[in-house]
Parts: structure tokens; sequence; C-alpha cells
């Protein structure tokens, strides 16, 4: 109800009370009423938005056996045009202390098959105090480790997030319950980071603690063991600047699913392996020039292929992203960025848990024309050995150009 109409209905109130007086009844309070607002039912508190991209990776290509599982299927032979992502997000707080959030994507595939529709985050947060700076969140999403596994693919640099940190968790997803808690203030910082383009990595608390299935989002738990997760990450501004160092580790034993596992591939414990790993991680937010890295070393199941078995092997690696922000007059920007990456070690959600040693550069542009579109480009100069029962000498090396478009609604 308009502030205009309520006025109205006091003044005529009044006006009926003055004409009273006037003839000599007394002054009735009780019929100045004010209407009272009407609150919103709880399905009009959810808001949609989303995002697609569209690749296309086999320019200037120089090796076609070059591929990256993990990051883009479409890489090498066999690749073509592909819907990378296709998202839409459905969230809302539907009461002062409950917050839900589902997002499911339209560009998933499996085997040959495309475009099949498929879960990346279901849960709700429950706050436990008035600003919600301490709230429990329960359900599929991301698990708590690394800065560029919590930064949505919306948001980042580089087309694919690196390998060395995303081995740790396929998709960044788990089934578990996570508790979050940050002050208000950096509640709001959080959100500037990412209003204001500045590729931040979302609200995940400045300190996280929970406990996830640990068998990576959209597969059942396949012993009665937990992954716990810890982390830790604060922001804040220096001058101009904003810097947000980081710390986390996780432990937990991972089931190598049978639909993983060559015939010939032996392994001890029924396939069972411990999966432990500690990162460390710095951003220095683009103001203009931005500065992300991190590393990580644990251990976990990789594939030896001397003796054709899988062993829990140490592992290691990280990455670093330089890159400079540059505004634009009508409101979009221009990003140049670098990233130069290595990792040693398996990859536990691969066939085999696929032995990995990965060196790579790949230098790019985004360029943002408004909220709306968004055009990335990027070179890849790329070196992976990536071997398992079926391809045990297997190193190729290769560069070729990549071609994003994204649009956000």
């Amino acid at each position: 109800m308009s502030n205009t109409f309520v006025k109205v209905l006091v003044i005529s109130a009044l006006l009926t009370n003055l004409a009273n007086i006037a003839e000599g009844q007394k002054f009735d309070s009780s019929k100045v009423s004010v209407p009272k607002p009407v609150k919103k039912p709880w399905y009009e508190s959810f808001s949609i938005r989303g995002y697609m991209q569209v690749r296309y990776n086999r320019l200037l290509e120089t090796n076609p056996k070059l591929k990256c599982e993990q990051c883009d299927r479409s890489i090498g032979e066999g690749g073509g045009f592909i819907i990378r992502r296709g998202r839409i997000i459905i969230s809302g707080q539907i009461a002062n202390n409950v917050y839900i959030y589902i997002q499911p994507d339209f560009g998933s595939s499996t085997g040959t098959t495309q475009n099949i529709f498929q879960l990346r985050d279901a849960y709700v947060d429950i706050g436990f105090d008035k600003k919600n700076e301490f709230r429990l969140r329960v359900g599929q999403s991301k698990v708590p480790f690394g800065f560029e596994n919590m930064q949505s693919s919306q948001n980042r640099l580089p087309l694919d997030r690196a390998d060395a940190l995303n081995s740790a968790v396929s998709n960044e997803r788990d089934l578990g319950a996570f508790f979050y808690w940050a002050p208000e203030s950096t509640r709001k910082l959080f959100a500037s980071l990412i209003a204001d383009n500045l590729k931040g990595s979302g609200d995940y608390g400045v300190f996280a603690f929970g406990a996830y299935n640990g068998q990576t989002a959209n597969r059942a738990e396949l012993n009665n063991t937990l992954h716990i997760v810890s982390r830790l990450s604060y922001p804040f501004k220096l001058k101009d600047q904003i810097i947000e160092p980081g710390i986390q580790a996780y432990t937990g034993k991972y089931v190598l699913p049978t639909d993983l596992r060559s015939t010939s591939t032996k392994a001890v414990s029924n396939f069972e392996f411990l999966d432990t790993r500690a990162a460390a991680s710095f951003v220095l937010y683009p103001k203009p020039l931005g500065i992300q890295a991190e590393y990580n070393i644990g251990k976990g199941p990789q594939y030896n292929p001397s003796s054709d078995s899988i062993e829990v092997t140490n592992l290691k690696g990280g990455y670093a992203t330089i890159s400079y922000k540059i505004n634009r007059a009508n409101g979009g920007s221009l990003i140049p960025y670098t990233r130069i990456q290595r990792y040693e070690g398996g990859k536990k959600h691969e066939l085999d848990s696929r032995r990995y040693d990965v060196k790579e550069i790949e230098t790019g542009l985004e360029w943002q024309v408004n909220k709306y579109f968004e055009l990335t480009t990027s070179y890849v100069i790329s070196e992976r050995r990536f071997e398992d029962s079926k391809a045990k000498s297997n190193l190729q090396k290769g560069n070729f150009l990549r071609i994003q478009v994204q649009v956000n609604f």
C-alpha cells in the first residue's frame, strides 16, 4: 500500500473527528488507524538468475591428443563447440534465519551425451543470530577448500580451474554440513567483491568447519568415514587495496568407485585410500593489479604404471595468476591475465586415480562488455603427462587458442 494512500486515510479520519468535535462530540482516537504493512509470502522472496558459457577450444591447435578430462572434455580430438555451463540459480531468504539455494546445470555431460540436466547445489543456510554471522549450511554445496574452488566460474579469469587444488574435489562440491562464521562487515565486503567485478570467491565465511561424504557431488557414500575440512580466510583493506590470505585443510578416506577401475588394476584395502591435503592461498584483488596464488600438499590415491596398481602417494602443486583490470568509460572492463600452474599427483575421481604431471601457461583477455555479456580468449601452452592402465606412458605437449562467450542473466 503506498504512503500517499495511507496519508489520505489518516487525513480523512482526522477530518471526520474534527467535524464531530465541532458538533460537540468527543475525539475518538480509535477511528484514526494506519493499515498494517502486508508481509510478503515466502515464495515471493526468491530470485532467479544464471549464466551460460559457450566455448571453442581448437583454434591453432598443435596436438589433438592433448586433453584434460577434469578441465574441459571438448579440448583435443573429438571436441567442438560446447555449452560448458548453463546454470540457473534459484535462491532466497525465505525467513530471517533461513536461506535456500538451488543450482542445476544443463551443460553437464556423460560419455558422448551432452547437455544433461544435473544438480550442482541444493542447500539451506540456517542462521543462529539476528545478523546471520553464525550459520550452518546443510545439503550439497561447495567444500570450503581453496579460493579458486570457491570462486564461481562466472567470475574466474582462466577458463578452467587449476589442476592442483581442483583435483581435491571434483566439481568442487559434496554432500555435507558446514559451519560458517564471518562478522557482518566482512560479509558485506565479500558481497562487494562480487558486485564490483573484483573476482571475489563469494561468502564462505572467515572461518569454516564441516563434514562431508568425500565421494564428490552426486555420488553416494561408499564407506562409513566422513571427510573433515576447515578453512580460515580473511579479506582486509590496506589503503586502496584489498588482500585476502587463507589456509585450509581436509582429511578422510576415499573409495574408488567400480566404474573408475580398470579390470587389471590392483589396489589394497578394497580400493579405499587415505585422502588428505593442506593448502595456502593469497589474493590481491585487481585494483587495478591483481595477484592470485595457491599451493597445496598432501597424500592421495595415484596410479603407478610400473606395478599397474593404485597406491597412496605424495602430491603437490599450485598456480599463480597475475591480472590487470582496466575500467572502461561505458561501465565495462578489460582484464588481461596470465596463469602459470604446476601439479604432480593423482586425480582420485578419474580412471584408476590417473597419475598427472602438469606444466602449463595460460595467457588471456576477458572483455566484459557490460554486466550481461563477456568475451574471453586465451592461449594455452601445455605439457601434460596423464597415465592409467590404458595409457601407461602418455606425455602430450601442445598449444591451442580458446574462445568463450558468456551471457549473464
